[in-house]
C-alpha cells in the first residue's frame, strides 16, 4: 500500500477527486477536504497543470482512462491503494465544508457495520447565488461508501443517484458546493452539448413505461426517475421544464440566477427533444456515432442532469 499524503486528520476516511484539465478548480476542492491524511486525484490524462497542483496541494495522482463516472470511482476503489475502508468521493468542481466535515466525522464514527454508504447532498452554486429551489434542492446522491462493498452504477451520461446497496444507508445532512459554473457559461454548453446527444441517443433505445406506483414512492430518488420517465413522454418538453422549475420548484426565489438556469435546462430538454427524432431519421439511414463520455463533472442521472 502506498503511504498517505501525509497529512495530520482524525477521521478515517479517504477522499477520491475525479479530474480532467481542472487546474482552476483543483486546489480549492483539496483545500475543502484538508482534514483527510489521503486525498486521491484520478486524473483522465490532463494537458493543464492539475496534476502539479494537486501534488503539491498533498495529495497523490494516478493516471486511469475515464469510461464513465461509476467505472472510475469504482477503479479508484479498487486500484487506488486508499488507506481507509471509508471512501469520499467528490468531483474537482466540488468542495467541501467544515459543517460537512464535522458530520462525517460524527457519522463513520456512529456508523454500525451493517452502514455500507451514505446518502449526501449539494449546494449548487450560479453567478454567486445558491439555487436553492430552481436546482430542488436538496438531491440526495450516494457519495460516501465502505470500500470493497459497494459499487456505483452508471446511467445515461451520469451515474444512478441512490443505486441499492447491501446494508443500510445513512445520511449526511450537511451540503457539500458544487461551482457547476466555474469554467464559465460557454464550457457549460459545450459538455451540455455533448451530454444531450448521449441523453438523446438512450432515449431513443429506453423502455418508456413508467411504473405509476414507484411515483408515489416515499423514497425521493425513485420517484424522481420514475417523474422523468414520465416527462419524456409529454409534449412541449423544453417548456414544461422550464416552468417545472422556475414556477413549481419555486426557481424564481432563486433570482436573475434562478431564471438563467431554469432558462438553460429548457434549452438543454429542447436540444434532447431535435437530436431523439435526429436519431429516430438518421436510424433509418445510416447508424450514429455517440460521442465519447467526458470526465469533466456531471450530475447524477436523478437529479435530472441539472447543473452538470
Amino acid at each position: 500500500m502506498q503511504e498517505a499524503s501525509g497529512r495530520v486528520g482524525s477521521i478515517p476516511v479517504s477522499v477520491v477527486i475525479l479530474a480532467k484539465n481542472e487546474s482552476q478548480n483543483m486546489r480549492r476542492c483539496i483545500e475543502g477536504v484538508d482534514w483527510c491524511d489521503d486525498i486521491v486525484v484520478v486524473d483522465d490524462g490532463s494537458t493543464d497543470a492539475t496534476g502539479d497542483i494537486a501534488k503539491s496541494c498533498g495529495a497523490r495522482v494516478v493516471s486511469h482512462k475515464f469510461e464513465s463516472f461509476a467505472t472510475q470511482r469504482n477503479w479508484a476503489m479498487e486500484h487506488a491503494s486508499l488507506a481507509h475502508d471509508w471512501v469520499l468521493h467528490l468531483d474537482a468542481d466540488e468542495v467541501g465544508t467544515d459543517a460537512m466535515r464535522r458530520e462525517i466525522q460524527d457519522a463513520v464514527a456512529a456508523a454500525s457495520d451493517e452502514t455500507t454508504a451514505f446518502r449526501m447532498c449539494r449546494k449548487t452554486m450560479l453567478m454567486g447565488k445558491w439555487l436553492k429551489y430552481s436546482d430542488g434542492f436538496p438531491v440526495w446522491i450516494m457519495r460516501l461508501v465502505r470500500k470493497g462493498v459497494v459499487e456505483f452504477e452508471d446511467s445515461g451520461h451520469g451515474e444512478v443517484a441512490v443505486p441499492t446497496v447491501s446494508g443500510e444507508l445513512g445520511t449526511i445532512r450537511e451540503p457539500f458546493h458544487h461551482y457547476a459554473f466555474s469554467k464559465g457559461l460557454a464550457n457549460w454548453i459545450e459538455r451540455h452539448n455533448r451530454y444531450s446527444t448521449c441523453e438523446a441517443h438512450l432515449e431513443a433505445k429506453e423502455d418508456h413505461n413508467v411504473n405509476w406506483l414507484q411515483l408515489l414512492s416515499v423514497e425521493k430518488a425513485v420517484r424522481r426517475r420514475e417523474q422523468r420517465k414520465l416527462s419524456r413522454s409529454l409534449p412541449f418538453r423544453p417548456s414544461l421544464r422550464f416552468l417545472y422549475q422556475y414556477v413549481f420548484k419555486l426557481g424564481f426565489l432563486d433570482g436573475r440566477a434562478g431564471w438563467m438556469f431554469s432558462s438553460m435546462m429548457a434549452t438543454y430538454e429542447s436540444w434532447i427533444v431535435v437530436k431523439k427524432n435526429e436519431f429516430g431519421v438518421l436510424s433509418e439511414t445510416v447508424p450514429f456515432a455517440v460521442p465519447e463520455r467526458s470526465v469533466e463533472p456531471a450530475v447524477s442521472s436523478e437529479s435530472e442532469k441539472k447543473a452538470a
